[in-house]
C-alpha cells in the first residue's frame, strides 16, 4: 500500500491508498534499542527566574514538578497524540539549566525504548509538558511567560538511523 509522497523515496505512512488515516503496523519489525533527545526553552522574568532558583515559588519546587510531568507525559504520549504506538519507555530524564543573562530555562529530555518504533514524540513531548508546567507553577507571579523553540535534537535507532541537529 503506497501513501502521499513528501520527499523522492519517502511516503507518508499514516496514510492508506485512498488518504485516509490509519495507524501503522509495527508488528513485523524487530525491537531495536531507540533514543531520542528533545529540548525547549521557557523564557521567563528576571523575578520569577530568582524566585525558581531560591525555591520561593508558592506552588513548591518548580523543577522537580516539572520533571515529574516531563516523566508522566512521555509515558502517555500514546494517549496525547493520535496515531502514536503505546511503547515500553524503559527510561525518561528530564533535566534543566537556567540562564540568568537570557532569563531561560533550558529543557533537555532524553527517552529510551526497547521497541518497533522510536521515541521521538515521547521526548518532544517530555521537554514540551515539563516547560507546561513550569508555566502553571509560576503563572501566578509571570503572566509574559513564553515556552519556545521545541524541537528534536537527537534520535538514534531503527531503520532511519541516526539523526543529530547540528
Amino acid at each position: 500500500m503506497e501513501g502521499a509522497m513528501t520527499e523522492p523515496g519517502k511516503e507518508m505512512t499514516h496514510l492508506d491508498a485512498r488518504g485516509r488515516l490509519r495507524m501503522v503496523d509495527v508488528s513485523g519489525k524487530e525491537r531495536t534499542a531507540r533514543e531520542a533527545r528533545a529540548e525547549a526553552t521557557v523564557e521567563v522574568s528576571p523575578e520569577t527566574l530568582t524566585r525558581i532558583s531560591e525555591g520561593t515559588i508558592a506552588k513548591g519546587n518548580v523543577y522537580e514538578a516539572a520533571r515529574i510531568a516531563g516523566i508522566m507525559a512521555a509515558k502517555r504520549t500514546w494517549e496525547l497524540i493520535p496515531l502514536c504506538h503505546p511503547l515500553q519507555v524503559t527510561g525518561v530524564e528530564i533535566e534543566f539549566s537556567a540562564d540568568p543573562a537570557r532569563n531561560e530555562i533550558r529543557i533537555l529530555s532524553r527517552v529510551k525504548t526497547l521497541d518497533r518504533t522510536g521515541v521521538e514524540m515521547e521526548a518532544l513531548v517530555a521537554a514540551a509538558h515539563a516547560g507546561l508546567t513550569i508555566y502553571d507553577m509560576c503563572k501566578a507571579v509571570d503572566r509574559g511567560i513564553v515556552i519556545r523553540d521545541i524541537r528534536l535534537l537527537y534520535k538514534s535507532g531503527g531503520k532511519s538511523g541516526t539523526f543529530e541537529r547540528a
